[in-house]
């Protein structure tokens, strides 16, 4: 069975109840798909929520994260975001410019936990070597 960790844009599309991500996201959680949200991504999403005072939304997220996992980041996590980082650098190849960080503590959640990170920003995690993404705002 295929655990899905859901990047943050994906969480923004739910929480605007975009079409075509809330039926894709609708259909993993019947086939009994695992969902998470890696721990980084909950912080991300409340800021920016708490920021913009957009307090409804805010309680739609907080009825989400009772539906799906919040989950949580070891000591491994964050060994393996350092080797990300180090190794991307040396490259000369970072993740992003913006929330370069979060970004690769993301991917190694998602590597040591072998779960396939869901993101409508493939480019930011393209350069990270054995992460599985799939794209739920793309058609197939």
């Amino acid at each position: 069975m295929i655990t899905y960790a859901l990047d943050s844009n994906i969480i923004s599309y739910i929480l605007r109840d975009d079409e075509m991500v809330v039926k894709r996201y609708r259909q993993e959680a019947s086939y009994g798909s695992g969902l998470i949200i890696p721990p980084i991504v909950c912080y991300e999403i409340r800021r920016g929520l708490l920021l913009r005072n957009s307090f409804n939304r805010l309680y739609v997220f907080e009825k989400l994260c009772q539906e799906i996992e919040i989950g949580v980041f070891d000591i491994s996590v964050w060994l393996k975001a350092a080797e990300i980082f180090a190794y991307l650098q040396k490259r000369g190849r970072p993740v992003s410019d913006k929330d370069s960080d979060a970004d690769i503590f993301i991917a190694a959640y998602c590597l040591i936990n072998d779960y396939t990170l869901v993101t409508d920003n493939s480019s930011h995690f393209e350069r990270i070597d054995g992460l599985k993404y799939d794209n739920w705002k793309q058609r197939v």
